[in-house]
């Protein structure tokens, strides 16, 4: 890469069901059933939760975003509206992203993807070229509904084994779930275990293609998971055995500021959504992040490829020309419907396929996500114009054709 709160809403019903949802993984987990995740606890499963028996009865929406960046000046602001709140946290990512909080906290189950590590208690917080953010990041991402964020990426390292931690710390501290890299080789054999609120099973995995050659650390080749095709498809698998019901991979990959995917990123979605186990998909949805531009979504195989969400907060960015580029600041939400199967043990077909084009608009007042697809008509004439160019890019193979619409 090359650039320049509210609280949780755990009202009592929900959380008396969180805490028999824990009695009840506690003892699945006994026989067999799913691992979940260090820091378990009530209100980390999803926005609802079920303890129910059986498949649920209800489809449920899930929802990707992209690469979460915080170059020196999104710190800077984050800092000021901490100021202006009067939170007293030191930093303040949430109003950033109140543009599209209405959007995440609707769907069901929400996924995004932390590209950098934080740093310690005391900083100091950098930007671009190793990135260490204020761990208030994590804290404003599950202000905005997020459920599970991966956390596999090239700056994964950045910080060494003390970033993964100070990371995975203040995810844990924030109720945010996480999945690609890990302070224990226990816990990088886990997924991120999510449940929807009538209690589908969906498994998170995260990928990424490198560490910008860092390497891994002497005696921990678990702290990062790394983009190997046949350990994904066995992960997915064990997931799978374990029972969930709708395995998403979360890959970070691809060519930086190219706006169509790259001969790995092909081949590897080939390969990951031909991967059956008596001939029901291992894998049901892949998400993409990296290229800092928006990319194509297709179906692939039966199932549904994105292949880059692009940027969701980010700085002004340079491209490799060393050029202002500003789709360094465009993205899409991507939101996809699961229908239950009509048998047990079925797959969860994907009943509504759905992207949002949205913008990191620096431009205004202060740094601010904007939902392109609702804010279009009322914003200034360039939002209309940036929608059009990120569905030009999401539809240029043939998503349209497989049902892919744009949401509000």
């Amino acid at each position: 890469m090359r650039a320049p709160t509210p609280g949780l809403r755990p009202a009592p019903a929900r959380l008396a069901l969180a805490a028999a949802l824990l009695l009840a993984t506690a003892a699945t987990a006994s026989c067999g059933g799913l691992p979940t995740a260090a820091g378990d606890g009530p209100d980390t499963a999803g926005k609802g939760v079920s303890a129910g028996h059986g498949h649920p009865a209800a489809p449920f929406t899930l929802l990707g975003t992209g690469d979460v960046l915080p170059h020196d000046s999104i710190i800077d602001q984050a800092a000021a509206d901490a100021a202006g709140s009067g939170s007293g946290e030191g930093y303040d990512f949430a109003p950033m992203l109140s543009g599209v909080r209405d959007t995440v906290t609707a769907a069901d189950l929400a996924i995004c993807h932390l590209e950098t590590v934080s740093g310690g208690p005391d900083g100091p917080y950098t930007g671009y070229p190793a990135f260490t953010s204020p761990p208030q990041v994590s804290a404003g991402l599950r202000a905005t509904g997020y459920d599970s964020c991966s956390t596999a990426s090239n700056h994964t390292l950045d910080a060494g084994t003390d970033g993964i931690r100070w990371t995975l710390e203040a995810m844990d501290a924030a109720g945010l779930r996480h999945t690609g890299s890990a302070r224990t080789a226990a816990e990088a054999r886990e997924p991120a275990l999510l449940r929807t609120p009538t209690g589908a099973r969906v498994a998170q995995l995260a990928y990424t293609y490198g560490t910008n050659e860092i390497p891994l650390p002497a005696g921990r080749p678990w702290a990062v998971n790394l983009l190997e095709p046949e350990r994904i498809i066995a992960d997915a698998r064990r997931a799978r055995r374990a029972g969930a019901d709708v395995v998403v991979v979360s890959v970070h990959w691809g060519s930086e500021w190219q706006e169509a995917p790259d001969e790995l990123q092909l081949r590897t979605a080939r390969r990951l959504t031909a991967a059956r186990t008596k001939g029901r998909p291992d894998i049901d949805l892949i998400l993409g992040t990296h290229a800092h531009v928006p990319q194509p979504y297709e179906k692939v195989n039966g199932t549904w490829v994105v292949y880059g969400m692009g940027d969701q907060i980010a700085g002004r960015m340079v491209n490799h020309e060393g050029l202002p580029d500003p789709r360094g600041n465009w993205g899409t939400l991507a939101r996809f419907t699961f229908a239950p199967p009509e048998r047990g043990g079925g797959r969860w077909p994907v009943s509504r396929a759905e992207f949002l084009p949205q913008l990191m608009d620096l431009d205004g007042p202060s740094p601010r996500v904007v939902n392109l697809a609702a804010a279009a008509g009322d914003g200034p004439a360039y939002y209309g114009e940036i929608r059009d160019r990120i569905a030009d890019i999401v539809l240029s193979r043939g998503a349209a054709e497989d049902g892919l619409v744009m949401g509000r």
